[in-house]
């Protein structure tokens, strides 16, 4: 899969912009604050219909416009396919080969992209916060039933947050809807962990060949799944449900002290194990950036597996963060394989050794010359 086109009209510092791209490496080249970032963001809302710098979608907008729009196209195994996104003052709107889409997560996953980002080198020692939200774009671009599972658990937790506070305010005495919440939330919240279960197990198998690869068979990496729920003991999603409906009722009286939902998949986390050690507490810088690059390269290796297509590559000025022995693994892993969007100042040294020729874009205030 790659993008083989692009169009914007009134997106961030783009007032009007199309581009063809390499099925290779393309390199987007100028100096800070001239638009590199907003054209990778640019790929990122095409595939995901949101952005991964903000929650705002207004503030994509170009200042003194109604609307922005991007559009381009997919080439895949089975054929071209154009995407278009509208986002306005009003919503989103996204269309799949020129036809409107009711639900946005009918569109999500037919462009797949993997973002590396200087931020992402701190996905092991961040918060547990930034590891579910990796974990849920992951696999929501490779499961839509996950996606929607997701979207709703989230829903229903809202909904379940706001009715726990009334109630510890006395502002509502009905415990027989708490009981409805909890059993919708129950059923959603089993889904999700199971197949985070499921998704994190096979995860770590390609993880833990990319870590063995860039360290020479010298470290070995595991995932361990933290979840509230003792899942050695339990065989499927049906007696997950069971379990975390009993779970909501024993701790009733606790959520109605507190006001909030206590147990789920909300505060999930996911620790990294090299050579029996955690590597949040335990691991040097080195490790632990190891560890994020071999998340991001199992991360292609597990989208492949799953939709049979190859994603595409964003690598957001995450160079300059990695030393030449992880530029060179890097690169080599996806030099050939994976269309690759690359934002830099500059290229030389390793990347410009292994790369080679790149299809070059230099930008320059919201202007882009090939």
């Amino acid at each position: 899969m790659y993008l083989e086109h692009l169009e914007l009209a009134h997106f961030r510092n783009y007032d009007s912009l199309a581009l063809d791209f390499s099925p290779q490496t393309n390199v987007l080249i100028g100096e800070n604050a001239q638009g590199k970032t907003n054209l990778l963001e640019a790929v990122y809302v095409l595939s995901l219909a949101r952005s991964h710098r903000t929650n705002d979608d207004k503030s994509l907008i170009q200042w003194g416009h109604d609307f922005a729009k991007l559009s381009g196209v997919i080439q895949r195994r089975v054929g071209r396919l154009p995407l278009e996104i509208v986002l306005s003052h009003k919503g989103k709107r996204a269309k799949i080969n020129h036809l409107e889409q009711k639900r946005l997560s009918q569109y999500v996953g037919q462009f797949n992209v993997i973002l590396f980002a200087p931020e992402d080198l701190g996905l092991v020692k961040g918060s547990p916060a930034g590891r579910r939200r990796f974990i849920d774009m992951e696999f929501g671009q490779i499961n839509h039933q996950y996606l929607y599972n997701i979207t709703q658990y989230r829903s229903i937790l809202r909904q379940r947050n706001l009715y726990l506070r009334s109630l510890q305010r006395h502002q509502a005495k009905d415990l027989v809807y708490l009981e409805v919440l909890s059993d919708q939330l129950s059923g959603f919240g089993a889904e999700i962990i199971w197949a985070r279960k499921n998704f994190l197990q096979q995860m770590s198998e390609y993880a833990n060949a990319q870590q063995q690869q860039i360290t020479q068979q010298r470290e070995q990496l595991i995932f361990n799944y933290q979840t509230v729920l003792p899942t050695a003991e339990i065989q499927s999603s049906e007696q997950l449900y069971q379990y975390l409906k009993e779970q909501y009722q024993k701790q009733q009286k606790r959520e109605l002290q507190q006001g909030t939902t206590a147990l789920g998949p909300h505060r999930d986390d996911v620790s990294f194990i090299v050579n029996d050690k955690n590597v949040q507490t335990f691991g040097s810088q080195g490790q632990q950036r190891t560890v994020a690059l071999s998340l991001k390269l199992a991360e292609i290796e597990m989208m492949k597996a799953q939709t049979g297509e190859t994603p595409v590559l964003l690598l957001d000025d995450v160079l300059s963060e990695l030393d030449d022995l992880r530029q060179t693994h890097l690169l080599q892993t996806i030099h050939n394989r994976v269309q690759t969007f690359l934002t830099t100042t500059s290229l030389d040294g390793v990347a410009r050794d292994i790369i080679g020729q790149p299809t070059t874009f230099t930008v320059s205030s919201g202007k882009v010359i090939h």
